[in-house]
């Protein structure tokens, strides 16, 4: 299928405008994220309708803490990243374009079929995650619109590299995003990642002003990207320029893929940034992949008032009333039931 956000350039070259990268591609050549090709000076998407994941999964999986908690998700995602994290938490099926020659694998589905889905099994929000769903733009366009028609909301858990165009693109049918921010340094970013950190807070600025709602994580890692200075500086970022009702998700790293050497992420580590985070002004810091912890638990940011008690992914009791606490009468930020 052809894909959108391109132009075709001199020398038979095309310039792809989905993502920051803004690839500029030879013919017969792909992109950065490995799916989307020049053939014959038309840029195609090599995913479109191809599912290598589909799932049900509660919302506070992606993480969404804010957003219909204690609902389910239908989630979906086709093999590409845009990026190239050492730590890539699923890197079989993200960064199988780069690692495996040949053709890309996937289910052939139909955009009617996953909301048929959703909808039987009575998910609230259709999430495109686990790979970067910037990549697979055109399909998760198509689903988009016809869940927004058939009442369900659309989720993106993307590491917020999209471009303006895109972001304006799928903007009138996205209801909420969790960004990773996956540190606050250029030199991570370029290393470890193979992108560049200004984009992502660009984005970031973007989808808070645009009304979508957002939450921000940070997987925590020893030595790279957990020093106090480098961790207050990005919670200044999130308060000041971004907002001090996003949720801020601390997850605890654990060595996977090309990142073998690194330890587990110490609680005090874990600890010590959430205490960062909460001192910089903003009103809910998460601690993930971590059990036992009181950690994921939401609390009102006016009066302390415990208001969500959860254990791993599950909601054990929720006494939001109206969008407010029911001690205070506070509003909570988020999206409720």
């Amino acid at each position: 299928m052809e894909a959108i956000l391109y132009q075709t350039m001199s020398n038979n070259v095309v310039k792809c405008a989905l993502c920051a990268h803004r690839c500029v591609i030879p013919e017969g050549k792909r992109g950065i994220c490995g799916v989307r090709e020049n053939q014959h000076e038309k840029l195609m998407t090599l995913v479109y309708g191809k599912l290598i994941a589909e799932h049900m999964d509660p919302i506070e999986k992606k993480p969404l803490f804010h957003f219909l908690p204690g609902s389910r998700s239908y989630s979906i995602a086709t093999v590409g990243c845009n990026f190239r994290c050492q730590f890539c938490q699923n890197s079989e099926i993200a960064q199988f374009p780069k690692n495996y020659s040949g053709p890309l694998p996937g289910e052939n589905v139909s955009a009617e079929s996953v909301v048929r889905k959703a909808v039987e099994s009575k998910c609230q929000t259709i999430a495109y995650t686990y790979t970067e769903p910037t990549v697979f733009a055109e399909f998760a366009l198509d689903v988009m619109k016809i869940a927004h028609a058939s009442g369900i909301r659309n989720i993106y858990v993307t590491n917020g590299y999209m471009t303006e165009e895109t972001l304006n693109t799928i903007r009138p049918f996205l209801d909420a995003a969790n960004v990773d921010l996956k540190a606050f340094r250029s030199a991570f970013y370029k290393d470890i990642c193979g992108a560049k950190l200004a984009p992502v807070k660009e984005t970031l600025v973007r989808m808070h002003d645009m009304g979508i709602w957002l939450e921000v994580t940070t997987l925590l890692i020893p030595g790279l990207n957990d020093d106090p200075g480098e961790l207050r500086e990005l919670a200044d970022f999130l308060v000041n320029k971004v907002g001090k009702e996003v949720p801020w998700h601390i997850s605890r790293f654990h060595p996977s893929y090309r990142m073998l050497d690194r330890a587990v992420t110490p609680i005090d580590s874990l600890k010590m940034a959430r205490d960062i985070g909460l001192a910089a002004g903003l009103r809910y810091v998460y601690v993930g992949n971590v059990f036992g912890e009181n950690s994921e638990n939401t609390f009102c940011w006016s009066c302390g008032s415990l208001l969500i008690e959860r254990r791993g992914f599950t909601v054990f009791h929720n006494r939001i009333t109206d969008g407010q606490c029911p001690e205070c009468r506070q509003s909570i930020d988020g999206v409720f039931q």
